[in-house]
């Protein structure tokens, strides 16, 4: 079920990754130390594939092994964005914009 956002709350796509320690977490964040947020879930498979193709050309420079190059853990989760940036995933998990 899609959370429905307040009138100041919008929906989006960010990038998660599973943790040992957290579970599943968003991964990308600005230069201010914000969580990014995509307008479209294609944006957010474009970042992923931006990312991916880097590790390839690292690869190919004999600066990354090829299983480090080819493994993608990142996937897309779609999030209802507060004012105040913090995040909330279709479970209902929150996440603080700044937590560290």
């Amino acid at each position: 079920m899609n959370p429905q956002p307040s009138p100041k709350s919008r929906n989006g796509y960010c990038i998660f990754i599973d943790t040992i320690c957290q579970g599943s977490i968003p991964v990308v964040r600005d230069e201010k130390g914000y969580y990014v947020v995509y307008e479209t879930e294609r944006e957010a498979q474009k970042e992923i594939a931006d990312d991916l193709m880097e590790r390839l050309k690292q690869f190919l420079a004999g600066a990354r092994d090829f299983e480090d190059a080819i493994t993608v853990e990142d996937y897309i989760v779609p999030v209802t964005v507060k004012p105040d940036g913090t995040i909330t995933d279709l479970e209902g998990n929150t996440f603080d914009p700044k937590q560290e």
